[in-house]
This record gives structure tokens, sequence and C-alpha cells, in this order.
């Protein structure tokens, strides 16, 4: 198998200095969702401003500051989008696994719908958006308050609310299509199957998700099963492409990256994910892992 290069860089990937205009072939990547409690303290040190606003909520609730911590962590999201963009080549591809978000806050129960705003940034951005992919998890149960139940009556009408049991795998193009010479042997060779075409390129995708047994620093990164990753970069890279994950977590895409004969960099804040990250890309088939620290 050939040799190919991949980097993790500890740093923010709401800059990426390290990567040059136009020279990235595809982007998968799962961030952080937006009001998943889970996620709250990683926005907040991403961004002051945000665990500022938690702490206004917790003094006074009201309604104008839940509005403005959602807009403020997509806003920091979508600096990372602009960068994407940047790197991205013209044709390139961003695939973001993200789901929406159900949370009670001041007693109220609603949904925040993460894969629209994503949609509307990127097209504000200059991205096109292409069909998506739902992908529905089978092992995904109605839960409400740790037990197996609907949220509210699921027989007495009208107070009982339909369970998220699908995630949104957003895709956007940068420009036109990609260009490739005629009869070009890496994309020919890059080929994919009848079978994986007519499945793959339908809209749901039933895919379990993955089980998380590690730590809590491990299953705070909330790691995509590898098949996601794997089918993405078959089906919008070829071999010898340059995968980019600005939120690498647990290092799935870069390992898939390396078993699918691509190159590969990615963006970590945390570095106590680092021993994580090598030892899940160690199960890559080819390639050699560099590991950057960058003090921001």
């Amino acid at each position: 198998m050939p040799q190919t290069k991949h980097k993790i860089i500890i740093g923010n990937s709401q800059t990426m200095p390290e990567i040059p205009d136009c020279s990235i072939h595809l982007m998968v990547t799962s961030p952080p969702y937006p009001m998943i409690q889970m996620w709250d303290q990683q926005f907040g040190e991403l961004d002051p401003k945000i665990a500022a606003l938690w702490k206004k909520i917790e003094a006074k609730p009201d309604e104008e500051t839940v509005t403005q911590i959602y807009d403020a962590m997509h806003e920091n999201l979508a600096r990372v989008w602009v960068e994407t963009f940047r790197v991205l080549v013209d044709g390139g591809i961003a695939c973001i696994n993200i789901g929406d978000a159900t949370r009670t806050i001041n007693a109220k129960f609603r949904v925040f719908p993460n894969h629209a705003r994503i949609m509307e940034q990127c097209e504000k951005i200059g991205f096109l958006t292409l069909p998506y992919i739902l992908w529905k998890k089978p092992t995904t149960k109605p839960m409400y308050k740790g037990k197996g139940a609907f949220l509210g009556s699921g027989f007495l009408p009208p107070n009982a609310y339909v369970t998220l049991d699908c995630e949104y795998i957003l895709l956007f193009r940068k420009g036109k299509l990609r260009k490739f010479p005629p009869k070009d042997p890496t994309r020919y060779d890059s080929q994919l199957t009848k079978q994986q075409r007519d499945e793959w390129f339908s809209q749901i995708w039933q895919v379990t998700g993955t089980r998380q047994t590690a730590d809590e620093l491990e299953r705070r990164t909330a790691a995509y099963p590898d098949e996601i990753p794997d089918r993405l970069i078959k089906m919008f890279s070829i071999k010898n492409d340059t995968i980019l994950d600005p939120f690498v977590g647990s290092g799935t895409t870069v390992k898939v990256a390396m078993q699918n004969e691509r190159n590969s960099i990615g963006y970590e804040t945390d570095p106590n994910l680092r021993t994580v990250i090598v030892k899940k890309t160690e199960n890559g088939k080819a390639g050699a892992l560099t590991v950057k620290i960058f003090n921001r």
C-alpha cells in the first residue's frame, strides 16, 4: 500500500494557518453539537462569552439569553466553515455530521435545529448545498430522564414529542465540479462498486452508532462509527487526495483516511486526546502519523 501523510495539529481550527489555500480535497467532520449539554464546557472554553451567558441564565432565566447562547455556539462553528471554504480546492466537498438538540431550559422543552443553522451559514459563506443524508441510528431509543419512555404520553394526545433518532450528514461543494484529466488512472482506481453506489447514494443510511465504552475523555468525543467516514471518503475523494477533519476527536477520520490511501490533516483543541488519537490511528494500514503541538 502506498505511503500517505497524516498530521494532527493540537490547536483551534477556527484558524488553520498550517494549510495553504485550495489544498484540501474533502472535509469530513462531526463537530460538537450546539445546545447538547455534553459540549457546553467545550464551547465555553472556546468562547468565554458563552460560559458567561450560561451563568447569566442560572442567575436570571430569560429567552433572549438562550437565543444568544445558541447564536454564539454557531458563530464559533461558522469560523471553522469559513476556513474550510478557504482551504478546499475548487469542487471540493465538505461533509458535516450534525444532530439537532432537544433540551429543557427555563422549564421549556424545545428543539434546536442545528442542521438548518449550519446550512444557512454555509450558504452565506459561499458553499453550494447538496442533497443531504439522514443517518438513522438503529440503536437509538426514546429516553426520558434516563429511562426507556417517550417524552410525554405516547397514547394520550397532544403532549408527547417525536423522538430524535436521525442525525444529518450535510453535504456542501465549493464552486463547480472537480475536473480531472481524461482516463485519470487514480480516479478509475478509486471507482465504487455498483452495490456501493446504489446503497451509499440513497438519502437514508442505517448505520449502527458507536458504543462508547472508553473513559470519560474518549466518550466526550462521541466518535462516529468508522463506516460513516469510510463511505464519505470513498464517495467524495480519490486515492492520494487530502482529507481534513477540523474536529478530529479520537481520530476516526484520520484512521479511515489511512486505510483508504488518502492523506489527512486533523485539528483538536484538547491536548489530552493525543494519546487516544495515536492509539486509534495505530490501526491504520499505511502512513506515518505526526502530532504537532502549537501554542496559540
